[in-house]
């Protein structure tokens, strides 16, 4: 098991927070697609996140 400072858990926290977030503003039509893609929440949030880092929106 890994040990974490408190400032990397917080940052791990509020990581996790944002995935959660960013999972409920999704369509119920966009998650569908997403899983079905994907297979699991978890895999479809690593794949948004990761093309958000890539491809950064500027809003």
């Amino acid at each position: 098991m890994t040990d974490f400072t408190e400032n990397e858990a917080k940052a791990l926290i509020g990581a996790a927070e944002k995935m959660i977030e960013m999972w409920a503003r999704l369509s119920p039509e966009k998650q569908s697609a997403l899983l079905a893609r994907f297979g699991t929440q978890e895999n479809a949030l690593a794949a948004l996140i990761t093309t958000q880092l890539v491809t950064p929106t500027h809003g």
